[in-house]
């Protein structure tokens, strides 16, 4: 069985990962363009921890378009080093680190130099979790004949606010900030 440090090793960097995205490449790569990392202790602190960031994402996943391009503004602010694995590639990575049972992307393992785990955060900040069951309660049942139509519309508007709304990207930030700090203390 590989270790994260060995998926880290086969992986490739964030920054191809994201140019040769075939999916939400646009909106993606807007968001990083657009997104200011906060200067922050937090940063500091990063950039002397060893740390290293392996994201388990892919591209057809609107939470990992807004996560990615944020979290790879923080690994470069702080010089780390950030690749990529694809949750579907090999599922045994991702049955380590399930979220409440399911295959939730993305998740970030962040590393120390001998390759252990030190901090995991994703797939959601808890404001945006919060967010998207609010607008699936208002879908209709399942077996509705407009459940199909409405779930579309809900994840277009979804999108489109993780792309316009800069709101939105400070609380994937500060959540992440969060986690990785307590990590670290």
């Amino acid at each position: 069985m590989k270790t994260e440090q060995q998926y880290f090793e086969e992986s490739m960097p964030i920054s191809d990962y994201m140019d040769g995205m075939t999916q939400l490449k646009e909106s993606s790569l807007a968001i990083y363009e657009a997104f200011k990392v906060p200067q922050d202790d937090f940063i500091a602190k990063l950039k002397t921890s060893g740390l290293h960031i392996l994201a388990i994402t892919e591209d057809w996943c609107g939470d990992a378009m807004l996560n990615n391009p944020i979290i790879r503004k923080v690994a470069e602010a702080a010089d780390l080093e950030m690749r990529t694995a694809l949750r579907d590639a090999d599922t045994e990575l991702i049955d380590r680190h399930l979220t409440n049972g399911g295959r939730a992307i993305p998740i970030y393992l962040l590393l120390n130099g001998a390759g252990e785990i030190v901090a995991k955060w994703g797939p959601r900040a808890p404001q945006l979790q919060q967010m998207v069951e609010e607008a699936r309660a208002g879908l209709p049942q399942k077996d509705d004949p407009a459940f199909e139509e409405a779930q579309k519309e809900l994840y277009k508007n979804l999108l489109e606010q993780y792309t316009s709304d800069a709101k939105l990207w400070t609380y994937v930030y500060e959540d992440f900030k969060k986690r990785v700090t307590e990590a670290l203390a």
